[in-house]
């Protein structure tokens, strides 16, 4: 068990399969890309706060994907923290 950041002991399973991180990893790109096209959509209509809410979400899936990639040990991705 590790401390969470609300100073909990969260507890670890370890359980998930590399398939499972792998269709976790496609859900994501899959996501980032509708926040892409969402983000396209609001600028056509000049909604600066959907394009706000795009740019954040899909700023947030790039950490995601970095972290998966990372845990996969893909080759070329370096430390996500970084």
């Amino acid at each position: 068990m590790t401390s969470s950041r609300d100073g909990h002991m969260a507890e670890r399973t370890y359980d998930r399969t590399w398939d499972e991180i792998e269709q976790m990893l496609a859900k994501a790109e899959s996501k980032r890309k509708q926040w892409k096209s969402w983000f396209e959509e609001c600028k056509s209509s000049g909604d600066r706060e959907g394009m706000k809410e795009a740019a954040r979400n899909h700023k947030a899936l790039d950490g995601v994907i970095k972290t998966l990639r990372w845990t996969l040990g893909e080759v070329g991705v370096s430390d996500p923290l970084q």
